[in-house]
Order: C-alpha cells, then sequence, then structure tokens
C-alpha cells in the first residue's frame, strides 16, 4: 500500500542563510536588536504548568558573563512537586495532542520557525547576552534554531500515513508510526535556542508532549523560544516550561512514571545519571522509557606530514577556540606528525595570539567568556595540570575584563595518557600531542571514552580512506573543521560516552519521538 497521501505541499529543505555582518544594514540591525534586549534585562519570566502561569517565592537569576553585575532575567525555582506536576499536565494534554493532524502540527512548527526568523537579530542578541556567544556564533545558533524546525516539520510529513510494508496475499497490511507521550526535554546552555527549541520540535511535530526544563544558564533563551512556539499555535497545555536546577526539578521529570521519553544533552556525567535513572521502573510505570542522549567529547583533529599545514591550523583554531570552546565537537586535541609537529605548533601559536577577547556584544571580539564563574574556576584548574602535563605555549590564565575571560590556551607535547589529553576541559583549552606516523595518529585519536567528532587533515587519499574506515566518530570531517555540523547535511551524536548516537538533524531523529504499529488485515 503506498503511503497516504500528505495535502500540505513544502520545497526541498534548504538551511538558513548566515548573516553577512559586514553589511552596513545588518550590523546596525543587530545593534538595534541588542539595544532593544539589554532594555528588558531584569524581567522576571513565569513558567508554565497546564496552561497556567507559576511564581514561586525562590528565585533564579541568569545573568550576563561578559558583565556580570548585569541580571538578563529573574526565573521561578520548581520544587520536585512542581515538576512532578508539569509531568502530569503534559500527560493529560497527550490524549487530544496526539490526535491533532499531523499537517497541523507541522503547520504550527514551521509558522514558528517564521517567527523566528522575522525576530532572528533580537533571539541572537539575547544568545549573546546570556551565554556569552559572539555575533557570528549566536547568529549560527539562530539559523540551526529555524533549520531544526524547517526539517522536523518535512521529516513528520514524510513518516506520517501509512507505509508500505512486504505484502501478504489475502492480507492488506502497512504500518504507522504513533507518538510516545511526555518528552522531558532537558538541554544545555551552550546551544540555548537551537537544542531546546530542537528537542522540542521534534517532540511536538511527531504528537507528543512536552516538560521544557532549561539549563540554569540559559533560561531565558528558552523562555523566548517557548513564547515563540505559544505564539505559533502550540497548546500552552502541550508545552509545560519549568525552570529550576537539575538535581531537584530535572530529576523528578526524569524519574516520574508518567514521563516516557527523555531528550538530553550534556555533559557526560549528568547523561549517565539520566541513563541510570530512566532504566528504573517507578511506580505504576507501564512503559520502558526511551533516553535520547547527547553528551560530551574528546575530538581530535589529525594533522599529516602531507596536510596543508596553514589550512589545518585554520580549522584547528576555529574549532578549539570558537565560542571558547564551549562545544561538545570543540576540537581539544591536536594530533600532529612529528615530522611537521613544530611547524605546525609555530604556525598556530602565531594564529591564535590574533584572537581577540572581550565582551560577546562588541562585534570585533572573537572570543566572549565562558559561561560562569565555576566554568571559568573549572577550565583554569584544567590548565594548572596540563601545564605540568606538558608545555605550555600560549595563554594559561584569565584574560582581562569583568566576565568570565579565559585567555586561548595551546600545550604542547602532551601524553596522550594524561589528563588533559583524556578529560573534557570545555573551554579555550587545547592540547597538540605529537605522532609517529599516521597509524599512531589514529590509535592516540580512538583512544579515549568519547567518540563525537574528529577531523583529519591529509592530501594522501588512501590516508583518508583509511580514517573513513578506522576513526571511531560519529561525525567525521576531511579536511575541513570538526565543529559546525550543518542541519540536513551532518547528523549530528556520537559513540561510547558520547551519548546514543541519536543523530541530530538527519532522517532517523524523529524516529526516537515514534513507535511503530504494524496493521494487518485479513481480506477477501
Amino acid at each position: 500500500m503506498a503511503t497516504a497521501e500528505v495535502k500540505l505541499s513544502v520545497a526541498e529543505f534548504v538551511n538558513e542563510p548566515f548573516v553577512d555582518f559586514a553589511r552596513p544594514e545588518n550590523k546596525k540591525a543587530m545593534e538595534d536588536a541588542l539595544a532593544k534586549v539589554a532594555g528588558e534585562f531584569g524581567r522576571e519570566y513565569p513558567m508554565y504548568i497546564g496552561g497556567e502561569r507559576v511564581f514561586t517565592t525562590e528565585k533564579l537569576y541568569s545573568t550576563n558573563p561578559s558583565r556580570p553585575s548585569q541580571v538578563i532575567g529573574v526565573f521561578q525555582m520548581a520544587s520536585a512537586e512542581q515538576a512532578a506536576q508539569a509531568v502530569q499536565a503534559a500527560h493529560e494534554a497527550f490524549a487530544s495532542w496526539k490526535r491533532v493532524p499531523a499537517e497541523k502540527r507541522v503547520e504550527i512548527i514551521f509558522r514558528a520557525a517564521r517567527i523566528i526568523r522575522e525576530r532572528k537579530f533580537e533571539l541572537s542578541a539575547l544568545i549573546c547576552y546570556e551565554v556569552g556567544k559572539s555575533w557570528i556564533e549566536a547568529d549560527a545558533d539562530s539559523a540551526e534554531t529555524i533549520d531544526f524546525c524547517e526539517f522536523y516539520g518535512r521529516e513528520m510529513l514524510r513518516l506520517t500515513g501509512e507505509h508500505p510494508v512486504t505484502p501478504q496475499k489475502g492480507e492488506k497490511n502497512y504500518l504507522v508510526y504513533l507518538p510516545l507521550g511526555v518528552g522531558a526535554v532537558i538541554p544545555p546552555w551552550n546551544f540555548p535556542a537551537a537544542i531546546a527549541a530542537g528537542m522540542t520540535a521534534a517532540s511536538l511535530v511527531t504528537g507528543n508532549t512536552v516538560v521544557l526544563k532549561p539549563s540554569e544558564e540559559a533560561p531565558a533563551v528558552a523562555a523566548k523560544v517557548v513564547e515563540i512556539f505559544y505564539e505559533a499555535g502550540v497548546p500552552r497545555e502541550a508545552l509545560n516550561f519549568i525552570t529550576g536546577t537539575g538535581e531537584v526539578a530535572g530529576d523528578a521529570m526524569v524519574r516520574h512514571a508518567k514521563t516516557r521519553y527523555i531528550a538530553f544533552t550534556g555533559s557526560k556525567e549528568v547523561g549517565l545519571i539520566i541513563s541510570e535513572a530512566a532504566a528504573k521502573r517507578a511506580p505504576g510505570q507501564i512503559w520502558i522509557k526511551r533516553a535520547v542522549l547527547e553528551m560530551g567529547g574528546k575530538d581530535a583533529t589529525i594533522v599529516d606530514e602531507e596536510a596543508d599545514l596553514d589550512s589545518a591550523v585554520e580549522g584547528v583554531t576555529q574549532a578549539a577556540f570558537g565560542y571558547s570552546g564551549q562545544k561538545c565537537s570543540a576540537c581539544s586535541r591536536a594530533i600532529v606528525s612529528e615530522k611537521v609537529f613544530d611547524a605546525f605548533v609555530g604556525k598556530l601559536v602565531e594564529r591564535v595570539k590574533k584572537i581577540s577577547v572581550g565582551p560577546s556584544d562588541e562585534p570585533h571580539n572573537y572570543m566572549g567568556p565562558v559561561v560562569s564563574a565555576t566554568a571559568m574556576e573549572g577550565i583554569l584548574g584544567y590548565i594548572d595540570v596540563g601545564a605540568k602535563e606538558g608545555k605550555l605555549v600560549l595563554g594559561g590564565g584569565r584574560a582581562a575584563g569583568e566576565g568570565y575571560f579565559v585567555e586561548p590556551t595551546i600545550i604542547a607535547d602532551v601524553d596522550p595518557k594524561s589528563r588533559i589529553a583524556q578529560e573534557e576541559v570545555f573551554g579555550p583549552v587545547l592540547a597538540v600531542i605529537k605522532a609517529r606516523d599516521f597509524e599512531h595518529a589514529l590509535e592516540i585519536a580512538n583512544d579515549t571514552e568519547f567518540g563525537l567528532t574528529g577531523a583529519v587533515y591529509s592530501r594522501n587519499a588512501e590516508k583518508i580512506a583509511r580514517a573513513e574506515e578506522a576513526f571511531f566518530v560519529g561525525n567525521l570531517y576531511l579536511n575541513r573543521k570538526c565543529t559546525g555540523a550543518m542541519v540536513g547535511a551532518h547528523p549530528f551524536g556520537g559513540f561510547n560516552m558520547s551519548g546514543t548516537d541519536s543523530k541530530t538533524g538527519g532522517k532517523d531523529y524523529l524516529l526516537h519521538f515514534l513507535q511503530a504499529k504494524s496493521v494487518a488485515e485479513k481480506v477477501g
């Protein structure tokens, strides 16, 4: 049987273009947006539980990591009981939301994409302020937010209706996809719009209901995303929004009997806690919870002696120090052939010296702050460790300014087994490791508990082919940087302790939020 016809007709997916800030009109639009967003600093945001605005006595404050004295917004501190109420409300709303035709749900998600596109500069400005992204990085975050909505909407149109199976004589048989139930959506702070919106859009467009709890470091951006979904037509009962700590509100969401699945992006440590909690059956729970987990990385770029060194230096610089290294895909290890090691390190140091560090709302700064005082202290602690394990050749301390600024740091001659080469730092710290040959470089690259992204720079086709076979990562990039996955083009997710390889932005992703039902009817 052919797949059921879908009436909603859409153009082929195309990635949202990035803004060219060299154009005066775009620069002014961003400056105007920054001024407008700054005028809203200090606003208090409610939670939404069962469609109702909820406030608490205890508050959570979001501040600007470039200027920590600035309060971006005031948020509520959800209790475990309120998190449970949100799950129950989402469970009750599931009965009606799952019956909304898929085409209508898709239209709502597409409408959300249009609203975000219209307010792209304002969303990017808020991202700049709340999590310290540069103009370019914030714009990429906003563009990816649009991409997720557009891509997942199209994917739901592909998956809706009856799907053909192997015909059986005397039967009418087919397969359909059904939503699961309540999703606990727990996004990180480093892509505060894209990942929050992406996991939420994937959940809603497939017919599930959501309890969204953002990171404590990025509640304002998530609140704006929620407001846009509501404006687009998502019922407030179907999308519950709570703020607070992961230890209290997040844990209650994950363990609740009515939670059907957890969509999480964040650290390995928290991801493992969620995985273990989800695996334990709660009293009254009638299903096995799914856990869609995107976790950390210790991503490596291999630089072969046959590489274009200038291209490799630029790629490593961008991947290691873009957004201050605060990406799970960031290059934190450069594994370099001993034949070009000294030349590469020399070129790299000179290139990284050109990086400007300062407030992220000022467009000339390539690197803004790290997200918090706690993050800064942890990164500086790792630098102290790394300086003892290798040779500190650049950086190593705080950069000037009121904010949480850390100098771009390079530590060379690092042992592959050292802490700085094995543990995720999540900051602007690069370990440079010497390899005897290409096979040794692959061995070093694979010798970690992670397996998220990796890159190889080489002009040798046989070595490239060898890396395609043997470099054990979910996203491999050849002669380009290991960051910057594009929705549709680079389905994203990794192996081992990097998560469940969910492949966000790919054609397999929505299947995590659906279950298949086989139907066969005797005929004749």
